[in-house]
């Protein structure tokens, strides 16, 4: 198990680099993750352009609100002189648990400071530069120049999502020390809650400008499945804690070929080091290979359909495979009318629920066009 990245590379390449303690193996996935669906995306918005579904405008160009750009700009080099550099000048103290370090209160104010003014100051030179700028001047804008705006506002929508739905699967905890929300903020995630928090906050965003909404699910659907996927190989490398139930089963003749790990797995060393007593189905394992399959298959089929389907196949897909492998994995069982299940099995269920009357809505459609 890799906790953090400097465990990787230390035991892969026997190189020491101790800046690399500062990043999570689960966070370096993620942001893996969200680096490729933006990749995805970005292809998908470039090829419906280039097939004239999208199309690019020409807007001109606007002077940036210099009050917002200084704030904005400032706060950005003060949390780099505060933080980043304070870390770097004082690492051997702190290397230890560098990630309690970025969530304290602890910090250098001079360097803040120094670094606030340095890029406001860089901010205010630009903002000079650029008034030498005709204001009747146009550029052209293409549909996938909203990408990066995008990911990040996906980011932190998911990110809230995650969070909220983690803690409300876990009430009683939440109920007993609210404060939990914010002491390990990077702990505490689930998939679905990510998924549902960034859905709205991508549809506001790509609504704004232009995109209309059947086509934004369809170019998230497989990138979406993508991104879950890496996003599980963090799970399963950093043995995050989202293993499987116990596994007591012999590993059968037929698959003799399979690595025992991959059968039945103690994730020793893992990032909360727990030891665990038995070894457990390697859940996130299991969800790389069929995630990664899933995308394949979405990505192979997307020009298919009539405009939303691809996203409602998408639903099902992720709905099949999560209920599937909840069957084997660690999670809180609820009771509704005498029957238990998962707070992942009931969005499971309703995503496919979703999923078939949404390709029946869409299909009717097929000879009309997005309005």
């Amino acid at each position: 198990m890799y906790p953090t990245l400097y465990h990787a590379v230390f035991d892969l390449f026997g190189v020491s680099v101790p800046a690399f303690k500062i990043v999570m193996m689960f966070g370096f996935f993620v942001a893996l993750a969200f680096l490729a669906a933006s990749w995805v995306i970005t292809l998908e918005f470039k090829r419906l352009e280039k097939d004239g579904v999208l199309k690019s405008v020409q807007k001109k160009v606007k002077k940036p609100n210099l009050i917002r750009e200084l704030i904005t700009n400032g706060l950005v080099g003060f949390l780099i002189g505060f933080k980043i550099i304070h870390l770097g000048l004082n690492f051997s103290d702190l290397s230890d648990n560098p990630q309690a370090f970025l969530i304290s209160s602890e910090g250098s104010w001079l360097w803040g400071i120094v670094m606030m003014c340095s890029f406001a100051g860089y901010r205010y030179y630009q903002y000079v530069k650029e008034g030498e700028l005709d204001p009747n001047q146009t550029v052209t804008y293409h549909p996938y120049m909203i990408v990066s705006n995008l990911t990040f506002i996906a980011a932190l929508t998911g990110f809230t999502g995650a969070k909220l739905f983690h803690h409300l699967e876990y009430y009683e905890e939440l109920f007993a020390d609210p404060m939990v929300l914010f002491r390990d903020p990077f702990s505490g995630l689930t998939f679905f809650g990510g998924l549902i928090g960034g859905t709205i906050g991508v549809l506001w965003y790509a609504g704004k400008n232009g995109v209309h909404w059947k086509q934004m699910i369809d170019l998230g659907g497989p990138a979406l499945m993508l991104a879950y996927g890496i996003g599980r190989m963090g799970c399963h490398v950093s043995g995050d804690g989202d293993w499987g139930v116990e596994n007591f089963a012999p590993k059968p003749n037929w698959l003799n070929w399979l690595p025992d790990w991959a059968w039945a797995y103690n994730y020793e060393g893992n990032v909360h080091g727990i030891t665990l007593e038995n070894p457990v189905w390697p859940t996130p394992f299991y969800e790389v290979i069929m995630a990664l399959s899933l995308f394949f298959i979405l990505w192979s089929i997307r020009k298919r359909f009539a405009p939303g389907v691809l996203f409602c196949i998408y639903l099902i897909f992720a709905g099949v495979e999560r209920f599937l492998i909840e069957k084997i994995r660690v999670n809180p069982d609820y009771n509704f009318l005498g029957l238990d299940f998962t707070q992942a099995e009931m969005i499971s269920f309703s995503f496919v629920l979703l999923g078939i009357i949404g390709i029946v809505m869409f299909s009717r459609g097929t000879n009309k066009t997005i309005e």
